[in-house]
């Protein structure tokens, strides 16, 4: 069994990502600009933001936290984001989700200039996506392929599950992997909550890729020998014997799939870092794009 990685591949990404950008400054030109918009104080959309912003500072794009509280409503939110669409200085931005529950999520990323929606969760984005055209890829999608790609994965041919319907990573990630292209080419079957007797698919898959948000669901009886196992769930589970109160735990009872499996991702530190590199990667990519145009 080999680990993929994530914190290692992620740095590789951000470092070229770094030295991408200071060849942008020897030129004397704009350094990419991500702007990040939070409403209210969820803890875990806290700690992503707050990450989000880091990593700009250490590979030297500019960032932007908009923070907005608990009780902004969703015309004040639209304005916002109309602002940051005529911005000419932020080449890209996120909505963190989740929104608070009376604001809806659809119309606010909706609502997201396409060139500068640098999740890939606009309709547009998504339906270019769909269509093998020119688009942004959500960052988590975009990061498990280039895990499978750096660690030279092959998927031609493979059959893959992908465990999980979520417009952020089950339904990009079927559609992916099943596209004209390395990391791709492969017979994807999408499963998802109402999928009968779901082992009989995974048994069966060279690579199952899971984003099912269940805590240890995938087992070793489940899967073959020598499958690729990439696990994008990542819960809280309460644990008294940890200083914190809870560990964090995958879709997948790590240590004994690990046993059977030729690849796996660890959480943490295996998909997660990933999102984040990809999130700068989009951002660059925006700010190359706005510079062509002009």
């Amino acid at each position: 069994m080999q680990l993929l990685d994530g914190k290692k591949v992620s740095e590789e990404i951000k470092n070229e990502i770094a030295a991408e950008v200071t060849k942008i400054k020897e030129r004397g030109e704009k350094v990419p600009h991500l702007a990040a918009v939070l409403v209210g104080s969820n803890g875990a959309s806290l700690t992503y933001v707050g990450s989000k912003v880091k990593t700009c500072e250490k590979i030297g794009f500019d960032s932007t936290l908009v923070s907005l509280p608990e009780e902004t409503t969703e015309e004040e939110l639209l304005a916002k984001i109309y602002e940051l669409n005529n911005n000419d200085d932020i080449d890209g931005f996120i909505v963190q989700l989740p929104l608070p529950k009376h604001i809806d999520e659809q119309k606010v990323l909706n609502a997201i200039d396409p060139d500068k929606d640098v999740d890939g969760f606009h309709p547009e984005n998504f339906g270019r996506m769909a269509l093998e055209l020119e688009s942004f890829i959500p960052a988590t999608p975009f990061g498990i392929l280039q895990l499978l790609e750096r660690n030279k994965i092959e998927t031609k041919g493979k059959n893959v599950v992908v465990i999980g319907r979520s417009n952020i990573v089950g339904k990009p990630m079927s559609l992916l992997m099943s596209r004209k292209a390395y990391p791709g080419n492969a017979t994807v079957t999408l499963t998802h909550s109402a999928t009968q007797n779901i082992e009989e698919f995974t048994r069966e898959a060279d690579i199952v890729i899971t984003a099912l948000g269940v805590p240890e669901f995938l087992k070793a009886e489940m899967i073959k020998e020598g499958a690729v196992i990439v696990d994008v769930g990542i819960t809280r589970v309460v644990d008294e014997t940890n200083t914190k109160g809870y560990v964090i735990k995958g879709d997948v009872a790590f240590n004994e799939v690990a046993e059977k499996a030729s690849w796996i991702t660890p959480v943490p530190g295996g998909v997660g870092p990933m999102t984040i590199a990809m999130l700068m990667k989009n951002t660059l990519i925006a700010r190359e794009r706005r510079a062509k145009k002009k």
